[in-house]
């Protein structure tokens, strides 16, 4: 297709799944979360599908309410190292926080995922909401909302500097004059910011896409402006297209501000397809999972994103009560876009509860309505690729044989990889050694 814009897409494997339920789907593994086959033949219909990535989230607290997905899952670089030997082409995206974690093991980490699967890793840098994260990193308080991010940005400033601490040509291997690599190619870091003191160099080279290419998934005003300074790509996760278009729009023009090109990091909102030979089918489907939540799983749920507060003590069908600042310190985007809902919309407790526990996505229908919305938000600028969600079993093959050829047909989606890096594929440059640029620099300058 030349150089016309085409979506992009990357798929989350879940296990049994991202809502308190949906491991009773009938026909839902009970232990998927924690079996190799089935992250294989997910991360394998993906990439037949040609997908950009699959995506592994991550979190570090759980309590007895937590998602049955959150008490019983693979670490990140775990299973995406197993899924790098399993596959070719496809990017390999792991969650870790910069809240909780060292930025040296970490870029070791993401740099030796990159190499073993020849240039396809990337990292979603989160900075943990939930509070409990820190009762299980030596009892610390658990940071700020904007201390996290403060963190964060600098924790990305050492890692991608630990990154370039070999130039791409500094390894040379002569076996004859016994020379194994150019010392002046070698850089030490030397950093000492705020929060971090780390020396350097890292003991593995740059790997042929450069470096990891980084996720950043968070959507309040902190979040946006980390994404707009360091961000090769967005997870974020809107209710709707006008939403989806106001958090593209804002996020593009902060990274131009940033003196970064705004086509240079990718926006992907998350979705949750349900797919049906007939809308009524779709409808069906989405019935039979919205089923399986009880209204005691989804307080739980619910209140998760509220520092686990305890919402069995309000009645369920008054007015979602007013809870102050809960959940500033956590998922603040998600929980003000929940108190905002509520009030605007007059909800109870009960409707709030179920909302959250069963998210009804408009992405809902055949697989031409289906491929007919990512459509429309991809043309109107509120996405320039999507990460799909499995709502239930089978909803990844069902959108890889359904979805994907009628965008393939209509020109909007890959036929075949580009590339055999995730930077190559999602169209992103590979970022050029920084002590190389300044060694070209001085000698244009002289």
């Amino acid at each position: 297709m030349g150089n016309i814009r085409q979506l992009k897409l990357g798929t989350v494997i879940h296990g049994v799944g991202g809502s308190t339920s949906g491991w009773r789907h009938p026909d839902m593994p009970s232990d998927a979360s924690v079996n190799l086959e089935f992250y294989k033949q997910q991360a394998q219909k993906a990439e037949e599908g040609k997908f950009d990535f699959v995506f592994i989230a991550d979190g570090l607290f759980i309590n007895e309410k937590s998602i049955p997905h959150f008490l019983n899952r693979f670490e990140p670089i775990t299973i995406l190292s197993a899924l790098g030997a399993v596959t070719k082409r496809i990017g390999l995206v792991g969650t870790l926080s910069t809240s909780y974690s060292e930025p040296f093991t970490v870029a070791r980490q993401f740099a030796s995922i990159d190499h073993i699967s020849g240039g396809r890793a990337g990292w979603n840098v989160v900075t943990s909401p939930l509070e409990g994260s820190a009762l299980n990193f030596g009892g610390k308080a658990h940071p700020s909302h904007p201390d996290r991010y403060r963190i964060a940005e600098e924790y990305l400033e050492v890692a991608k500097g630990l990154w370039d601490s070999w130039e791409d040509d500094a390894f040379v291997c002569d076996k004859e004059s016994g020379v194994f690599f150019d010392p002046l190619k070698l850089h030490r870091l030397d950093h000492k910011g705020e929060f971090f003191s780390v020396q350097g160099p890292l003991n593995i080279a740059r790997s042929k896409q450069g470096q990891p290419v980084v996720f950043q998934a968070g959507s309040s005003d902190s979040g946006r402006s980390l994404a707009a300074k360091t961000a090769d790509a967005v997870f974020t996760g809107p209710e709707s297209i006008e939403e989806a278009k106001e958090f593209y729009k804002d996020v593009k023009q902060r990274i131009a501000q940033n003196g970064r090109n705004p086509e240079h990091t990718l926006i992907f909102p998350g979705i949750g397809t349900i797919i049906g030979r007939t809308q009524e089918e779709a409808e069906a489907k989405y019935q039979e999972i919205a089923s399986l939540v009880t209204i005691d799983k989804a307080l739980d749920h619910l209140g998760r994103f509220f520092e686990h507060h305890d919402f069995s003590q309000y009645p369920l069908d008054e007015a979602f009560p007013d809870l102050g600042d809960f959940g500033s310190n956590s998922f603040r985007s998600t929980t003000d876009r929940i108190k905002h809902r509520a009030k605007e919309h007059n909800l109870t407790l009960r409707q709030v509860a179920l909302q959250a526990a069963t998210p009804r996505s408009v992405f809902i229908g055949t697989p031409e309505r289906i491929a007919d919305l990512l459509q429309q938000w991809f043309e109107e600028e509120a996405a320039d690729g999507f990460i799909v969600g499995a709502a239930y079993p089978g909803a990844l093959d069902e959108f890889v044989d359904s979805v994907v050829p009628i965008l393939q047909a209509r020109g909007l989606y890959r036929d075949d990889y580009e590339a055999d890096t995730l930077r190559g594929n999602l169209g992103i440059p590979v970022p050029e050694n920084r002590y190389s640029a300044r060694k070209s620099a001085s000698a244009g300058v002289n």
